[in-house]
């Protein structure tokens, strides 16, 4: 049995059955209407019902997306279900952005100058940054400390040593707050801060301890993040209205953050104030008094730090244990750099002395191997070297490519050459790499100026008596300035290193 094509062709049997089968069945489709119950696309109300929340809004814009898109056929199907409130994401809570210009009635209140309309701008910018930080404060304790310690997420000591006195700080600025708005007048313009300022920023002082050890508490939370209950809560809270997109750490460094803006905000309002206006002089006073504060701080908080890192040194060998890194008090600098090898390697840069580490784990605790011998900063030599001077890198493969060239690289090593060998590292990127040259130039500047005044004879002066000699012609001959400086040089000699920057 056979068929014939449209062109008389022969057709085999069994494939004119399939086109026959194939071509009714597409018929009946067209005839029938589809008896398949189709679930409505509009009872998806979000596809973050149906995936794990992310951090981003990327997945509810998508699903919003998909939504909008119509189908054939869903015409008759049953019209989708409007969403409800609680399906809906909440959207974060957003901060009042409100100008001073904009809150004002100027109806009620006198022509001011653009200038004094820019002046009372800053003075508002400054108020309404006091009221943010307290809010900040507040929240930081009743939506993550009391409801840790409610749950038994952290305990009261770890609780503390993370949050430290943050209470204690809110009656510091709500006071500021409350002398500004005693300072305000009717028409809501306040007509001098000076005076207020200049005996409200010394007590910021308070903030000496708190900064110091928010490193520590820094490390303390990242530690507890590990645990799953931590880091549920902290997720949720994350994705919560009221931390309009912050974390934790956001709220906890809030203090620190506004410490640096009080300079820029009183020059602002210097900026906007006549030469004439008693402020003038007031502010100066005030800007000076504020980085004598925060001068304080930054000194307390690297001392602190210094501390922080000493401690989390691993020595492997006792000839490490060089005295200047326990008496060191301020870190100078640090950070990851690799070495010719390709390793990882954590470089602290202290006020007298370099040492190279590399980071280890210890029962869950970081901890910093020493690498090699620790460099005193007045035997350091620093060499900068041209990107493709060295090749980098320990494999076998490596050192025959030629693909591309090595970059950021810089050389230090013992001044005299037998002590230790040569440590060639790598920095991220140009501006890394010249951070750590800066860094390390500056300190070896430091060194050198240190050791000339130390070397520097004391010269005492003479007072005549009865029996010395009134004419110059009379006195001993002194030796030559040749001949001291030579004296001088030979007795300073040790420590005294060249610096070499190609």
């Amino acid at each position: 049995m056979g068929a014939y094509d449209e062109l008389g062709g022969l057709v085999p049997t069994k494939r004119t059955l399939q086109v026959i089968q194939h071509q009714s069945q597409l018929s009946r489709d067209i005839e029938e209407p589809s008896s398949k119950r189709v679930r409505p696309l509009g009872r998806v109300t979000s596809l973050a019902n149906l995936i794990s929340p992310v951090k981003n809004g990327a997945v509810r814009r998508f699903g919003h997306t998909i939504q909008s898109i119509s189908f054939r056929g869903e015409s008759k199907s049953p019209a989708p279900k409007p969403c409800s409130k609680s399906a809906a994401p909440t959207p974060p809570k957003r901060r009042n952005s409100t100008l001073w210009s904009e809150s004002q009635d100027w109806s009620q209140t006198a022509p001011l100058s653009s200038r004094e309309i820019k002046r009372q701008e800053a003075i508002y910018e400054l108020t309404r940054g006091e009221q943010d930080l307290i809010e900040d404060l507040h929240l930081a304790r009743k939506a993550y400390h009391d409801p840790m310690l409610k749950l038994s997420i952290m305990s009261q000591e770890e609780l503390t040593h993370i949050f430290g006195d943050l209470d204690a700080y809110i009656p510091l600025h709500e006071d500021l707050l409350a002398q500004l708005a005693k300072a305000t007048g009717p028409d809501g313009t306040v007509k001098e801060i000076g005076q207020i300022v200049i005996g409200w920023l010394p007590r910021l002082r308070a903030y000496r301890d708190y900064c110091s050890n928010q490193l520590a508490a820094k490390a303390l939370l990242d530690q507890r993040k590990q645990d799953r209950r931590v880091q549920d809560f902290l997720q949720r809270c994350l994705e919560s209205p009221f931390s309009r997109k912050l974390d934790l750490w956001s709220f906890l460094d809030v203090p620190r953050s506004r410490l640096v803006k009080y300079p820029l905000l009183l020059r602002e309002v210097l900026r906007h104030t006549p030469a004439q206006h008693p402020d003038t002089s007031l502010l100066q006073t005030a800007i000076s008094i504020i980085q004598d504060v925060l001068s304080d701080i930054n000194m307390r908080q690297g001392e602190s730090e210094c501390q922080y890192y000493t401690e989390k040194l691993e020595f492997l060998h006792e000839s490490q244990r060089d005295p200047r890194i326990q008496a060191s008090k301020n870190l100078l600098c640090h950070g990851e750099l690799r070495n010719k090898s390709g390793t990882k390697l954590h470089v602290f840069l202290f006020t007298e002395v370099l040492v190279l580490t590399r980071p280890v784990t210890r029962t869950d605790r970081q901890v910093y191997q020493v690498y090699r011998q620790p460099i005193p900063v007045q035997d350091l030599q620093l060499e900068d070297l041209q990107d493709g001077d060295v090749r980098m890198g320990g494999s076998f493969r490596g050192a025959f490519s030629t693909v591309e060239r090595t970059k950021n690289i810089f050389r230090i090593r013992f001044a005299d050459g037998s002590r230790s060998r040569s440590h060639t590292l790598q920095g991220n990127d140009v501006f890394h790499k010249q951070q750590w040259l800066n860094c390390l130039r500056s300190a070896i500047a430091e060194q050198r100026q240190a050791l000339d005044t130390l070397c520097k004879p004391a010269e005492l002066p003479i007072e005549p008596d009865e029996n010395s000699p009134r004419n110059v012609s009379e006195l001993p001959s002194s030796p030559s300035p040749q001949k001291s400086r030579r004296s001088r040089r030979s007795l300073c000699s040790m420590g005294k290193r060249k610096e070499t920057m190609l």
